[in-house]
């Protein structure tokens, strides 16, 4: 039996985001922790356009889906732990460790729940739990603009510790993110769609560290915030149903 070939193209982006996880790696043993930093969220883009370029030249395959995944576990899950652990954690001791280890243990739990449920999940518009590649920008984020303005990680390291912690576990939360699936990059959008587009890079490149640190830390907490909307519209739907109830009972 001759065995199948191996699609070159979404391959390459998934070898592209895993090399830019090890480098993160190398980088923060390195002391070079913007590098590490930067790295992580070019592998970020990279894993975005991976399963984008597979499904838009159908070139899909198992093969590809296992090395995404093992990939995601490198640049999103091991990389941004050991950054943040040899930038700010290791002063900590144990602490510290147990810290990174609990993010890298939230990675690889998320990313194996995703992997057991993409043929049950109904809804496509939402994640469950935090994604991974969002988490290490998390990570990658802090580390940035902490080096930025010249902070040391021993002065952060109880914050960095509570930043690894809340991105380990919100990735296992079942905390609901958007996920952006259904928008079709092939259909045409409003002009304004691309005039906010043009605006948000302007953004991001005016001061990149802040912007996109923000952003994903409003993001991380959305999952909270939609989960509180959710809370309350049960609560005011359960304070209204007994009204109406009684209203349509017979005199």
């Amino acid at each position: 039996m001759r065995d199948r070939g191996i699609y070159l193209l979404p391959n390459l982006f998934t070898t592209g985001a895993l090399f830019a996880g090890f480098y993160a790696v190398v980088q923060a043993m390195n002391g070079r922790f913007e590098h590490a930093a930067v790295a992580i969220f070019i592998a970020m883009v990279l894993d975005g356009l991976d399963g984008r370029v597979a499904r838009m030249t159908h070139t899909q395959s198992a093969f590809g889906a296992e090395y995404d995944s093992l990939s995601d576990m490198v640049s999103f899950g091991v990389a941004p732990a050991l950054v943040i652990y040899v930038f700010a954690l290791q002063s900590l001791g144990k602490i510290g460790w147990i810290a990174a280890f609990v993010y890298c243990a939230g990675a690889a739990l998320r990313l194996a729940r995703f992997n057991t449920q993409l043929e049950t999940v109904t809804d496509k518009r939402f994640f469950q739990g935090m994604p991974s590649p969002s988490a290490a920008a998390l990570i990658a984020g802090f580390v940035w603009v902490m080096v930025e303005y010249g902070v040391e990680g021993r002065d952060v390291r109880w914050l960095a510790a509570a930043i690894a912690l809340f991105g380990g576990l919100t990735m296992v939360s079942n905390f609901r993110y958007y996920s952006g699936k259904e928008i079709n990059l092939r259909k045409s959008v409003p002009f304004f769609v691309i005039l906010l587009v043009v605006l948000a890079f302007v953004l991001i490149s005016t001061s990149p560290p802040e912007v996109l640190f923000g952003i994903f830390l409003l993001y991380g907490l959305s999952g909270y915030g939609e989960a509180v909307m959710r809370f309350l519209r049960k609560r005011k739907l359960a304070k209204t149903s007994p009204a109406l109830n009684r209203d349509n009972e017979p005199m």
